[in-house]
Formats: C-alpha cells, structure tokens, sequence
C-alpha cells in the first residue's frame, strides 16, 4: 500500500508538513517546520532545560509527480515551529500565504512568490503576555474565511486560545485572548459548518466549543483519558468532529449529541494530528507518534471508524503530515509527506488504496 519516494534529513527535528492546496496535477509545493532545543553543554541537563533556547527552521520544496523528483527551494531560520497552515490566496493573481506559530508565542506569515519559488515574510505577530513574563508557546493554529480577512485561532502552552483577523494587506488585528485550559491547550479548530463554533483541547483532559458570538463556553466533553492533542471538523459531514489525543484514541463525535461518541478506533501512541484527503476526505491519515503513521477510513454511510493500513518508515516520534491536493492522473495513487522528531526523517510517499 505504501512506496516511499523520497527520504530527506531535516537536520532539525521534524514536526509538520503542509502542501499548498493549489492543485496542479504535475508540481506541488509543501512546507515543513522544524523545532530544535539548544543544549548548553557547560550546564547540567536539569539546569539548562528550562533555559535552553529553541530554534527552528522552515523548509519549502518542491516535488514534480511526472519524474518523481524533489527538490528543496528554500530554508529560513527562525524559532522553533510547532505548526503551520496555507491561507489559500486572495484571488486569482495574489499569492497564497504560509502562516507558522512558534516557541516565541509568535505569528509569523510568509508570502509564497510563485515566480521566484520562495517565501518572503510579511508579517510578525506576538501573543499577549503579561509584563515582565515569558511568552508562552504558540501550539496550534487554525483559520477560517471572514469576508474580506482571515480569522485566526491560536491555542498556547498556558491554556490560552488566541482570536486574530489578517487581512490581505498583510495586518494582523487581535479580536481576543482568554484562558480556557488549565494546561497547555494542545490544539484549536474552528467548525467547518458554523461560523461562531471554536472548539479546543488541552492538557486537562478537556473537549471545549465556544461560541464566539457570546464568547461563551457551549459544552465541554470529558470523554478522554488523556491530553485532547488534535481535532478534525470534518469537510464532508456537517456535525461530525473528530478527535486525537495522548489516550491513543480516535474518537468520532456527533456535536449535537457529545455524551457519546459515535465510534471509537485504537491507534496506538497517540494522536497528534489529523488529515483528511483533500478529494477523499473519508480517507483520514494520523500522526500516531509513538507508533506510525495510520491511514483511517471513515465510514460514509454508517458512522464507522477502520483501520486500513499503517506507514512505519519512521523510527521517532510521528509528528507531521499532509497529503498531496493532488491525485495520480492514471492509477490514482495518493501521495503524501510525513516527517518525525528526533530522527530529524521527512518523507514522501506513494499510497495505493485497495477497492
């Protein structure tokens, strides 16, 4: 089912990978995000790990599906990345936008320059913090059209989610900043189906909507048994949210009814992200991090969750990956990219689905 293509050195640790949408069926262009903790050898392990500095990389690339070759464009060194997404462009001739959190509790957003084939960076935007206080880590991110600007969730090391508005001239306005999780808010998603529905998962255990019209919390689940670490509102099935976390279940909620969940699937040390196919998006690939990469079918009918195979290239731990917009021209075949941690390893990969 899986045929590795490629297999790169990211130097860096590895933590996630986010192919531009734009869906050309011969070139694809991806991002991957780095996060490296830098060891002071003239002090002790304990001593130097709360002070030890944190830096990072984003890599672009470029892979062309006719000869299958993979080239790397681009590297810019900033502070460590712990997630990134693509804003699709403005219009038709506007550039798309990478937009990255950090160990910094920063925004960063680039600008993809079609014709040079590089990322410019347009804007830096700090997280609130208090006087004289250390700015959390920026998590996760996650963005939802809003008329003519962008909306941005943010979710950080101290329980915070963060609601920002950018606009195509490249500002970034704060709408608001409140506490949610009693510890690190792992991850954010907005609902694909309603504008006004945020949801979050944290350290404590805890599922949260909020509703950013009263800015009131909805509901908070606690069915897990551990950090909620990922969410997926899905693309195809209004009501359906999915959910990843340290307890190394996949859980598949009707939102309209949290008390239960509709199914539940074992995939093994936990759960970090999770990616729907963007023409398939029945078809789910996880980051299980202390296992493997799974790929996931949701049932399209009955709600179901199934296990169809596993990508065990990777011997760290499984943080990042994406697949391709685009599907084989003849046979069909997937592509996606997925990359870990300690073993520095991104990879590309084919995946050939039975019918």
């Amino acid at each position: 089912m899986f045929t590795t293509l490629h297999s790169e050195d990211t130097e860096y640790s590895a933590d996630s990978v986010e192919w531009l949408p734009e869906n050309d069926p011969d070139v694809g262009y991806f991002a991957c995000g780095t996060y490296q903790l830098v060891q002071d050898e003239t002090e002790s392990t304990e001593e130097a790990a709360p002070k030890r500095p944190r830096k990072g990389r984003v890599y672009l690339y470029q892979y062309e599906a006719t000869n299958s070759a993979l080239e790397r464009l681009q590297c810019i060194e900033t502070a460590a990345i712990l997630d990134m997404k693509w804003l699709p462009a403005w219009s038709d001739d506007s550039n798309p936008h990478l937009t990255t959190v950090n160990s910094l509790g920063q925004l960063e957003v680039y600008e993809f320059q079609r014709d040079d084939k590089k990322l410019q960076q347009r804007t830096c935007f700090s997280l609130e913090t208090e006087p004289q206080e250390a700015p959390p880590l920026a998590l996760a991110l996650d963005w939802r059209r809003q008329e003519e600007q962008v909306q941005l969730a943010i979710s950080d090391s101290n329980g915070g989610l963060h609601l920002l508005h950018y606009s195509p001239q490249g500002e970034v306005i704060r709408e608001r900043s409140w506490s949610a999780h009693g510890f690190e808010a792992w991850t954010c998603a907005f609902d694909r189906w309603s504008p006004h529905l945020l949801y979050s998962g944290g350290d404590d255990m805890l599922l949260m909507a909020h509703d950013l019209r009263t800015e009131q919390q909805v509901w908070t689940n606690r069915a897990h048994m551990a950090g909620v670490t990922c969410l997926l509102s899905h693309p195809r099935h209004e009501n359906h949210l999915l959910t990843g976390s340290y307890d190394e279940q996949l859980r598949l909620f009707d939102t309209r009814a949290m008390k239960r969940t509709l199914a539940e699937l074992d995939l093994g040390g936990g759960i970090w992200r999770l990616k729907p196919h963007p023409v398939h998006p029945n078809l789910i690939l996880a980051a299980c991090m202390y296992t493997n990469f799974s790929l996931v079918q949701l049932g399209a009918d009955d709600p179901g969750l199934s296990l169809l195979g596993a990508y065990e290239e990777h011997k760290s731990i499984c943080y990042g990956a994406d697949w391709s917009p685009s599907c084989g021209k003849d046979d069909g075949a997937l592509t996606m990219a997925t990359c870990s941690f300690y073993d520095h390893k991104l990879c590309l990969s084919r995946v050939e689905i039975s019918q």
